[in-house]
């Protein structure tokens, strides 16, 4: 492992984080990939970049790697800034979305590979260090066949021991799950976490997939048009995006605008384009009537309500109209229409089924104040 405080002439930062990310800038002629983006990633955090294609998180994720260079800007990878430094002499590795494996070589000799290329281990260390690597993605037994005679999980898995054996201090994941199938994806998230859990070490992933996100990682950079949006927890970019994209983005949020019509209780009074009002309860700021917001709900907090139905919560029963249901597995969801606006709702398969409407029926929804969070959109003009 590199441990200097001086590499290939980089200079140290005062700074224990595993990546500081200060000021950076990239630009590919008129493109700009990457806007003035300043964070860090603390170490042993498993950490992702999020976003759509096309926003700056693949090309950030290269540019700690070495494989681009900052138009402006500063990387360093525990303290070290490695804006100078190529790409072999970091101490980072990097996981491919193709798993990049030889395939005429075999299990041990691919993972054997940079081992050798250094020439500072013995044989007997490099077997050593291979034996232990395979053991940790639990592999060992495959250790003589080649490439092309495993499924598409057990090469990812070796791409990630090939990754590790080498003890990086920053381990980086291009897509690593994205070619691999839903049922054997999930199977790999779980491998990712253990392997994380156990080495210590961080991970730094790049994913489109929110889902994959909000499973592994301790925070999350959510990017969009090269510019970071929000950076933190799971559960804080779930429940409290910081802007309208980030709301569109995770979890399939209803996102209502309209503008704050007063107040009643503790709770915002919106109207919507629609005409419909919206209760939302205060969480923080108290907007003034006539802000324009956007009313930010979960499929999952709106939910479908006998005739007879009495809240013991403040909200606000609609009348609506199932326009579209989807048998979802653990949940069905559904498109319904309230006075001509289009909400959804997740409703979990587990409630009988004769309380789900069906195609096509009248329903009645009940969306709780305290479900509805509100985002001013003053800071989104």
């Amino acid at each position: 492992m590199i441990d200097s405080s001086v590499v290939a002439g980089g200079k140290k930062a005062s700074t224990s984080n595993a990546v500081d990310i200060r000021n950076v800038t990239k630009r590919f002629g008129n493109n700009l990939a990457a806007d003035n983006i300043n964070f860090s990633i603390e170490e042993g955090e498993f950490f992702s970049f999020l976003g759509p294609s096309g926003c700056g998180k693949t090309t950030l994720l290269r540019m700690i790697a070495g494989f681009e260079r900052p138009t402006e800007g500063t990387i360093s990878v525990c303290g070290v800034n490695m804006v100078a430094v190529p790409p072999h002499l970091r101490p980072v590795n990097m996981v491919f979305q193709n798993y990049a494996l030889f395939p005429h070589l075999t299990i041990g000799e691919n993972v054997a590979f940079g081992l050798k290329s250094k020439r500072k281990f013995s044989q007997s260390e490099i077997a050593q260090r291979v034996k232990d690597a395979l053991e940790l993605v639990r592999l060992s037994s495959l250790i003589d066949r080649l490439p092309g005679q495993l499924s598409g999980g057990q090469q990812q898995r070796i791409a990630l021991a090939r990754a590790v054996v080498n003890n990086p201090q920053v381990l980086l994941l291009d897509e690593p799950l994205s070619a691999l199938d839903p049922q054997i994806r999930e199977e790999m998230q779980i491998e990712l976490a253990r392997l994380q859990k156990r080495l210590g070490m961080t991970f730094v992933m790049v994913t489109h997939d929110q889902n994959e996100a909000l499973a592994l990682s301790s925070r999350i950079a959510v990017f969009c048009q090269g510019k970071l949006e929000q950076l933190a927890t799971p559960e804080e970019i779930y429940r409290s995006p910081s802007s309208l994209f980030v709301a569109k983005f995770i979890g399939q949020t209803n996102v209502i605008e309209g503008e704050i019509a007063g107040h009643d209780a503790n709770c915002h009074r919106i109207v919507a384009a629609s005409g419909i009002e919206i209760l939302s309860a205060i969480k923080g700021e108290k907007l003034p009537a006539g802000t324009k917001v956007a009313a930010l709900i979960k499929p999952t907090a709106a939910r479908f309500v006998g005739a007879a139905f009495l809240p013991e919560e403040t909200g606000i029963i609609y009348d609506a109209q199932v326009l579209n249901k989807s048998f979802q597995g653990t949940s069905t969801e559904y498109f319904v229409s309230i006075q001509g606006l289009e909400v959804r709702v997740s409703e979990p398969n587990a409630l009988a089924a004769s309380s789900q409407p069906a195609l096509d029926q009248s329903a009645r929804i009940f969306i709780p104040a305290d479900s509805c969070d509100v985002l001013s959109m003053q800071a989104e003009q």
